[in-house]
């Protein structure tokens, strides 16, 4: 897909893009997209935190309750991910994303108005829990796909350091707003905050001048087919290939912690939902700190070397959280946490910019679908398993196996041949026609 806009002018020295004052802030639809998905990443850190909250304090959900919650929300991707991919490469992207904001909206306001009325049951939490899904696959993948659609291909690392920024900053505010909110209001009112970021969201996106078209009809192959060749792009591409790889490791240990680190901290560390709140806060703060080095990172070791190094300083800190409360003071193992966050999120910038400029646009909704299937897909299973060990060996013990888990995604990275690079190519082969 061709962008629209006009490129800046041209340094006559370098044949680069000659930067204005303020950079991609400079640019009207650029700010609307970063205004709402800032909001609706506030909304998200402000409902994920409510969510947990109104599942464990209030409709008592164990450790296995929890891990089947989480994975409910990612479950989708196993079962739509591939067809999502194509669709979104024939339709609108911008479209996509605005029926799936008004979607998101519907469902997350449902669970406290069912609570006001007394008839909130952990059924409706799941059956919301896959709904949401559903519009986020859909939302996922025509995010990733319209960013190059809206900003020049030199830009993309600035816009992902930026909209990233954007999304941590909410990540950091979410959980103390949401703490705040369940001491005041309940935790069902954080719903109703996430409900209205994404009506925020939707009134941005309208704002945004359309500049895609979707395929011409008679360019268009059959669904299967065009499913068919994003995998094969991506299996067949070394640098695509380890990183799925690994991000399916990394996600099935980060989200195993995930399903139970809310009640390890409410019932083994024993703190209330505020403080729960306060921590979640703090951890973000990694990575905002992840965000602001992602360029730096760049500059000086290369965009291979950068994710690297960014993705290697996750597991050490990890490892300090299963000691908060026994071993080590919580300020302690909440650092080590926030650094992991730091490196994965540095590393998410550089990798999303990587393959936004790396694949062909025309196929990016389904190359960004399949390897998100692959990584997203294995988000169930860890917070399955995540929720099945903290009912036999406990939450603590549950953290430590996927902290080990998470070292051991390293290896990936090492024995690939992104270890011998200092940058990622600039722009894939392209892809066969052949099966």
């Amino acid at each position: 897909m061709n962008r629209t806009t006009t490129p800046p002018p041209a340094s006559p020295a370098t044949g680069e893009p000659v930067r204005r004052r303020w950079g991609l802030w400079a640019e009207a639809d650029f700010r609307r997209l970063w205004i709402g998905e800032t909001t609706s990443s506030l909304g998200t850190a402000v409902g994920h935190v409510s969510l947990s909250l109104v599942a464990v304090v209030v409709l008592k959900a164990d450790p296995a309750t929890m891990g089947v919650l989480t994975a409910l929300t990612w479950l989708p991707w196993l079962l739509i991910g591939l067809p999502a991919g194509a669709w979104v490469d024939r339709w609108p992207r911008r479209r996509v994303m605005l029926v799936s904001d008004l979607a998101l909206l519907v469902l997350f306001a449902s669970v406290p108005v069912a609570a006001w009325l007394g008839v909130l049951t952990i059924g409706q939490l799941l059956v919301v829990a896959v709904l949401v899904g559903v519009a986020k696959v859909f939302l996922s993948t025509a995010y990733a796909a319209l960013i190059p659609t809206l900003v020049a291909k030199p830009d993309l690392l600035e816009a992902n350091a930026k909209l990233r920024g954007g999304e941590t900053a909410g990540e950091i505010a979410g959980p103390g707003v949401a703490g705040f909110i369940a001491q005041v209001f309940g935790a069902v009112g954080g719903l109703l905050v996430d409900s209205f970021s994404y009506l925020v969201s939707a009134l941005c996106l309208g704002a945004i001048k359309p500049r895609e078209k979707p395929p011409a009809a008679a360019a268009r192959d059959g669904i299967r087919r065009e499913i068919t060749e994003g995998i094969r792009f991506v299996v067949r591409d070394p640098f695509l290939r380890t990183l799925a790889c690994f991000g399916a490791l990394g996600n099935l240990a980060l989200n195993g912690i995930q399903a139970v680190q809310t009640v390890f901290l409410v019932r083994d560390v024993h703190l209330d939902g505020g403080a729960v709140g306060l921590v979640f806060a703090a951890v973000s703060t990694g990575g905002l700190a992840g965000v602001w080095a992602a360029g730096r990172i760049v500059r000086r070791f290369g965009t291979a070397r950068g994710l690297l190094l960014s993705y290697l300083v996750v597991a050490p800190g990890i490892v300090l959280l299963p000691f908060a409360g026994s071993g080590l003071p919580l300020p302690v193992s909440v650092l080590g946490w926030a650094l992991g966050v730091g490196g994965v999120v540095t590393a998410n910038v550089i990798s999303s910019s990587f393959s936004q400029s790396y694949c062909p646009p025309e196929m990016l909704g389904r190359v960004r679908a399949s390897s998100s299937t692959v990584n997203y897909g294995a988000i169930p299973v860890g917070a399955l398993l995540g929720g099945y060990l903290g009912e036999a060996l406990g939450t603590r013990g549950t953290i430590w196996i996927m902290a080990g888990v998470l070292v051991t995604a390293n290896l990936v990275l090492l024995v690939s041949p992104i270890r011998a690079l200092r940058d990622f190519p600039q722009r894939a082969e392209a892809p066969r026609t052949d099966a």
